[in-house]
């Protein structure tokens, strides 16, 4: 069990050994609720796959993904 600290702005860290077991990256949801006397955290799973690029993305891009989801929707891809 971990231990953290709520900040001054009721922020706290979430501890890597945790980040780790559940594979919580940055950008990620997480979803908040209270189950009797616990505050449960749970990672969300997406339906959308995410990329990371490491490059900027355009305007280009985003307009060509956007056409090729549409089509693939229309397709039942």
């Amino acid at each position: 069990m971990e231990r953290v600290k709520v900040t001054r702005n009721y922020q706290m860290t979430i501890p890597s050994t945790v980040r780790e077991a559940l594979g919580i990256k940055e950008g990620d949801i997480l979803e908040v609720y209270v189950e009797g006397d616990r505050i449960v955290i749970k990672k969300v799973k997406s339906k959308r796959p995410r990329i990371r690029l490491n490059r900027p993305v355009t305007l280009e891009y985003i307009e060509e993904s956007v056409e090729r989801g549409m089509h693939e929707s229309l397709s039942g891809h």
